[in-house]
């Protein structure tokens, strides 16, 4: 079968669409054929993280397709169901924090990059009816961190007023979809104005330039809950616009790993800073059954072959994207 595979050097030039022997089943796994797999930060991110001493493996940690195969022991699904899979393994409850032994598919297992892929059964579950085979292949792991930091971590309530820096990720653009299914406001930020004017059509209340005086921009109105996804860029004007006791989330770092906070003001202001990654397979359900009930597709910017993967990437790599990069696989 076909495969995206990375071996060395690190960074994109180590990866190579290649022939690869179809994966073998273990006792309770199945084999999932993939129509479209979905584009995320991590697989730019993990090129850089595979050492010479690993072994090669295929990227990519999203995808939705068709089981053509059961393993030992499988009775929860059969051939033939068409699947979303939840890439974030072994954490199977809500907790506040994933247990020990969490991991994420693509890498160092093989990921979805591919034509097939082989998960424990417990890691699939119904395509939704109302997502196409693009919106579902590219929906698990955005949405589910999206859902986790909003609601989870969050606890957003009808009403705040949400704040959401460096609008058009993936998950920024869930998040947006998600605050405003449950009636909160929401401002976003971004040096593109083509991104903020595709904000304020996807539902934002406002949209400011990320280069501008946020408290100024926001007409000194605080906010309630700051989903912070780029870090040290733009964590001081995050924390300048939360009200007192407000909270602030975070599940990234784009533009910087390390913050400065005025350890007095913080205290002072009963401020709640919480960090988040993923979720539990409890909480992939739960955001599976709300998108549901609430109509919510990704917003899906570009769809590559696969052989055209080093298109997506780039365009990743370059943060052109408003939405979520697929790469369809099959028919």
């Amino acid at each position: 079968m076909k495969a995206l595979v990375h071996t060395n050097p690190k960074g994109m030039e180590g990866m190579k669409l290649q022939d690869v022997e179809s994966p073998k089943l273990k006792k309770g796994e199945v084999k999932v054929q993939l129509k479209v797999a979905g584009l995320n930060h991590r697989d730019l991110f993990v090129l850089h993280r595979h050492g010479e001493e690993d072994p090669p493996f295929t990227v990519g940690s999203d995808g939705a397709g068709v089981i053509v195969e059961l393993g030992e022991g499988v009775e929860e699904v059969s051939v033939g169901d068409e699947v979303v899979i939840n890439p974030g393994l072994h954490w199977a409850t809500k907790s506040p924090a994933p247990p020990e032994g969490f991991d994420i598919l693509g890498f160092p297992s093989n990921g979805t990059f591919a034509e097939e892929v082989i998960v424990p059964a417990a890691q699939v579950e119904q395509k939704p009816e109302h997502l196409n085979w693009t919106e579902a292949g590219v929906l698990p792991l955005a949405a589910l961190t999206a859902y986790r930091a909003l609601f989870t971590r969050g606890n957003v309530q009808e009403g705040q007023h949400v704040l959401l820096p460096g609008v058009g990720s993936g998950v920024i653009t869930f998040i947006l979809q998600y605050a405003k299914a449950v009636g909160a406001k929401v401002t976003v930020t971004s040096r593109s104005e083509e991104k903020r004017n595709e904000a304020l059509k996807l539902g934002a209340d406002k949209a400011i330039d990320s280069d501008s005086d946020w408290e100024n921009a926001l007409d000194g109105e605080q906010v309630d809950l700051v989903i912070e996804s780029v870090g040290a860029a733009t964590f001081d004007q995050s924390l300048k616009v939360v009200k007192k006791g407000g909270t602030v989330v975070t599940f990234g770092a784009s533009a910087g790993d390390e913050v400065s906070i005025n350890i007095r003001n913080f205290f002072y202001g009963q401020y709640n800073l919480l960090g988040t990654t993923m979720g539990s397979h409890e909480e992939f359900k739960e955001m599976l059954a709300f998108i549901k009930k609430y109509n919510i597709k990704p917003v899906v910017d570009q769809i590559y072959s696969l052989e055209d993967w080093r298109e997506g990437f780039n365009r990743m790599e370059e943060a052109k994207q408003f939405g979520k990069i697929a790469f369809k696989i099959s028919e």
